[in-house]
């Protein structure tokens, strides 16, 4: 049988062996030569002194907003029945710096950091570095010819290493694979969850410091104030970072300095022996005196470290030693100056402890301070909003969320974008949290459930990515994964006390998400198994002969399906209801890999499928999950530059096929070199993928006949490049599956109601596949079907 016909199962072991032939073409994607330059020098680690501080300057602005805002309402929310005893004070201020000090300074910047996917971050960025280590993915889509893209970057480690059991512990059953993907999923919902919280807490204290200088205001007016900012930030994200980011920074770095130079002024004023709380002896103190008020209290402390996560989603566009430069230099110090400032006025002033950053400013910078304090908040709310996006694009490329539409904001970076649907879910979801508690005591609490929930996920992620990726001992995982879970079950431990004062918004949110998440993925797994279990035997079609047992009719078919292999079930529906076929037809399959981004110039995988005579043809789209499958009017053409080029690399490697160890589709021929002679079928195997070629068969004088193949192989070459030419000319048709799956009668109710309510409903709202790929609406074949799973 010819070497360019695909058998199911023979075809699997074939493009196993390399079977696949790889032909790339470039597509334009918007970076700026700036942006490649210091990626390349990133990934070189080479830089100088000057790049260094500009770059950990510009991270300012995009990492450290969040965590920066904190000292608005920590201590709010650590004593919110006011305090007791001036020395709770010390306590609770050596819990923040040991807090500080453990979970964003030890933990994030210096080892989760570490862990980045070529310097994207956040739980599906840990999860995809974890599919190219291990077998876990739930959608079986990858082929051999993946693991060759540049930036599918992988460690190898010894078969019977701790790394190797790990690896064979999670692939076995198909439960742990699906335990790991809603851990996954519950960390990102979580993170959705801060995007949320963190404009609500944020705007709401800046816009609270009205009501310290105006204390009869009613704070129904702090809260319509803050409200209209909140609409406003969310009204202008259509427009993108990119033309107002450059005051992000500047604005973060005047508030650090500021916040800084307060706490200096603040403990040289009230009270400097606040810094005793650098000893922990202070926290057994804090601890024993408040007893269990004390321990509820971590829900307020827990708010210090909020925004460690955005720093960790908000990784892509900077090297990791200037995060690191940042943090130590900038804002530790700050944060810490900020946060001892504060104790050092309460210690003298315990009845201002609602307002205490407000109180504790000199009254000569007071509204210069509560303007840089507004913009501080907004910025830290942009960088959690688009920590959101960004997120939740990777979960859309990984079959986790409805197809939603996706916005690229900025010509220079890839990385900035803007989803609608998700943008006015969460402006309705804060203005209602805002509204609906109108303090920060209960935004606090929910704040904190969510960004400790995010935490322990990416802990129990970061144990398998220390064995996998980084083949560290099985003591040091140990030791790291124990400190870990203590610090954040002790913090999550208080946080559950306040589940009823606001605690339960985000186990609600993240409720309702998971549910769209889980039901999306699980029908999407289900429609590509059933699609798998009905590809179309090669031998069926084969019989019908090159016409397909149709007239085939001038044009070229454009067949988008899931199937990356095989045939789908789809096209014998086509042929079976429809008289006619067009001459060529091309089998597009775009997919999504567990990398950030695949090279423009390796996006492409071209393979003939079946004789030559049935000009059928797959092309697979391949994407990481940073990429954006933008409308791109050149995605058609360089989809047929790909094709020719095929056809001319095909029929040129056929021309000169008289290697015994190569065919095309890296097949050995087994020629005996001895006699020069070998079996008829497998010559045939080798050679004969071409109609016009009579099969080779064995003679003394091969070479003389590969030789005459070769001349006839370049007419042939010609010939097939002018007949796809002139069915390009005639029209190109775009066919897509409208494919409807139902529930089985005899599946059991959760099923029914998640395949056939759930999931429908969610198809029925998301985006089109003719929308998403950009197909013109005159050229487009919808062929309908129900699988029934």
């Amino acid at each position: 049988m010819a070497s360019g016909m695909e058998i199911d199962e023979e075809n699997n072991n074939n493009e196993s062996k390399g079977g696949m032939w790889d032909l790339e073409q470039k597509l334009d994607q918007p970076m700026d030569e700036e942006a490649g330059r210091l990626r390349n020098m990133y990934r070189e680690k080479k830089f100088s002194t000057l790049l260094l501080l500009r770059l950990a300057y510009q991270s300012l602005g995009v990492v450290y907003g969040d965590l920066g805002t904190s000292p608005l309402y920590v201590y709010n929310n650590t004593f919110p029945r006011g305090i007791d005893d001036p020395e709770d004070v010390i306590g609770a201020l050596s819990l923040i710096i040991y807090s500080l000090t453990l979970i964003p300074l030890l933990k994030y910047v210096f080892i989760v950091c570490r862990a980045n996917d070529n310097g994207q971050g956040g739980t599906f960025a840990l999860y995809s570095l974890l599919c190219r280590h291990a077998k876990i993915n739930t959608i079986p889509n990858q082929h051999r010819t993946d693991e060759e893209l540049t930036t599918y970057s992988r460690s190898t480690f010894h078969e019977h290493s701790f790394a190797a059991k790990t690896k064979r512990w999670l692939e076995a059953y198909p439960f742990r694979k699906n335990a790991l993907l809603i851990l996954v999923v519950v960390g990102t919902c979580m993170v959705i969850g801060d995007g949320i919280l963190t404009p609500a807490i944020s705007v709401l204290s800046a816009s609270g410091g009205i009501k310290v200088d105006h204390p009869k205001m009613s704070n129904d007016v702090v809260v319509v104030v803050a409200v209209i900012i909140l609409v406003g930030l969310f009204s202008l994200q259509h427009y993108g970072t990119d033309r107002v980011g450059w005051l992000f920074a500047p604005v973060v770095l005047l508030w650090f300095l500021l916040v800084g130079g307060i706490g200096i002024y603040n403990i040289w004023k009230y009270d400097s022996s606040v810094l005793r709380a650098f000893s922990p002896v202070y926290i057994y103190r804090y601890f024993r005196r408040r007893k269990r008020d004390g321990w509820t209290s971590l829900g307020g402390i827990m708010l210090s470290i909020t925004g460690t996560e955005a720093l960790f989603a908000d990784l892509a566009h900077f090297p990791l030693s200037a995060i690191q430069l940042a943090f130590t230099v900038v804002c530790f110090p700050c944060l810490l100056l900020a946060y001892s400032g504060q104790a050092a006025y309460l210690m003298q002033n315990t009845d201002h402890v609602v307002d205490a950053f407000y109180r504790s400013i000199p009254e000569s910078i007071y509204w210069p301070v509560f303007v840089i304090a507004t913009l501080a908040a907004i910025v830290a709310s942009q960088a959690t909003i688009s920590a959101t996006f960004s997120i939740i694009k990777q979960a859309l490329a990984l079959g986790c969320f409805p197809r939603v539409k996706v916005v690229h904001t900025s010509k220079k970076f890839l990385g900035q974008i803007y989803i609608p649907d998700i943008n006015w879910i969460l402006m309705v979801l804060c203005i209602a949290v805002t509204a609906g508690f109108k303090n920060q005591s209960q935004i606090g609490n929910a704040y904190g459930t969510a960004v400790v929930i995010v935490m322990l996920v990416t802990t129990l992620l970061m144990t398998l990515i220390m064995l996998l990726v980084w083949h560290c001992h099985w003591v040091v995982v140990l030791i790291f994964t124990v400190l870990s879970l203590v610090v954040e079950c002790t913090y999550f431990s208080a946080v559950l006390f306040k589940l009823d004062q606001g605690g339960w918004v985000p186990l609600v949110i993240a409720a309702a998400f998971l549910l769209i998440m889980y039901v999306w993925h699980y029908g999407t797994v289900k429609r590509y198994e059933f699609e798998m279990h009905s590809k179309v035997s090669m031998a069926w079609i084969l019989g019908l002969g090159p016409s397909l047992g149709l007239v085939r009719v001038p044009g070229i078919g454009l067949v988008y399906t899931e199937l990356a292999s095989g045939v789908p079930h789809i096209f014998s529906h086509f042929i079976t209801n429809l008289p006619a076929i067009h001459s060529v037809m091309v089998f597009v399959c775009v997919k999504y890999l567990p990398v950030y981004t695949v090279p423009e110039d390796e996006r492409f995988l071209v393979k003939r499928i079946g004789p030559k005579n049935f000009h059928m043809f797959r092309c697979v789209a391949r994407y990481g999950y940073k990429d954006l499958h933008k409308k791109d009017e050149d995605f058609e053409k360089k989809l047929f530059d790909n094709l020719f080029m095929f056809v001319r690399l095909e029929s040129m490697m056929d021309g000169c096929s008289d290697s015994d160890e190569y065919s095309l589709y890296g097949q050995q021929t087994q020629h005996s070199r001895d006699n020069g002679s070998s079996s008829t079928a497998n010559i045939e195997l080798s050679y004969s993928s071409m109609d016009s070629i009579a099969p080779v068969k064995s003679h003394p004088h091969g070479n003389n006949t590969i030789t005459s193949s070769g001349h006839e192989s370049g007419q042939t070459e010609v010939d097939e490049m002018e007949f796809l030419n002139s069915c390009r000319d005639a029209g190109v048709v775009h066919i897509l599956g409208n494919t409807v799956i139902r529930a089985r009668r005899e599946s059991r109710f959760y099923k029914k109601l998640a395949i056939d309510y759930i999931y429908a409903f969610l198809r029925k709202i998301c985006r089109e596949n003719s929308v998403i790929f950009n197909i013109p609406h005159e050229s487009l074949l919808n062929v309908g079907q129900i699988f029934y799973v």
